[in-house]
């Protein structure tokens, strides 16, 4: 409960554009455009289409159906299909991208399709950073918390975050 980074983003003036069902999870809280999607495919072209838009902000993007439909229903094939899928469109995203923009793929947990059960697995999730800018990459060690995402991206827009949240920046993402 309390403010979010998209809230913060949202009163220093920026946009926050959310793709798939991130206005459900955030009740459309700190979210300046909403944009609903049908699949993850879709959302992966609803993404790249963004890139064409004025826009400076967040585009905060949920593929659902990597656990929807693929790791709940362990789905091994489906999910390895997806993931190639997704590998070309974030090829073709990448190639959109301007100087100074950043992508952060990562996920909220793990969700092994070759586990037994339907529920949650508790694997380390990726966490991959790209910008254009970024000329020297790094391994980036495992963090103690998810809100350092949030950290750094309110950071990489020299936001101040909100008194209620946690998390420290990624230093190695804003050099």
């Amino acid at each position: 409960y309390g403010k979010t980074a998209m809230d913060a983003l949202k009163e220093a003036g920026f946009d926050v554009i959310s793709i798939g069902k991130i206005r459900d999870i955030f009740d459309g809280e700190g979210i300046t455009q909403a944009i609903r999607s049908k699949s993850s495919v879709q959302g992966m072209e609803q993404t790249i289409e963004c890139l064409d838009q004025d826009f400076t902000g967040l585009c905060f993007v949920n593929l659902v159906e990597f656990d929807s439909e693929y790791g709940h229903r362990r789905n091994p094939l489906g999910y390895a299909k997806a993931i190639e899928t997704f590998d070309s469109e974030l090829a073709t995203m990448i190639k959109e991208m301007k100087d100074n923009d950043l992508v952060i793929v990562t996920a909220d947990h793990g969700n092994d399709p070759t586990w037994t059960g339907t529920d949650h697995t508790r694997e380390r999730v990726p966490f991959i950073a790209y910008s254009k800018s970024i000329t020297n990459g790094t391994h980036i060690q495992e963090r103690e918390t998810f809100a350092d995402i949030g950290a750094t991206i309110l950071a990489n827009f020299n936001v101040k975050p909100s008194e209620n949240e946690i998390g420290t920046p990624i230093e190695e993402l804003l050099k």
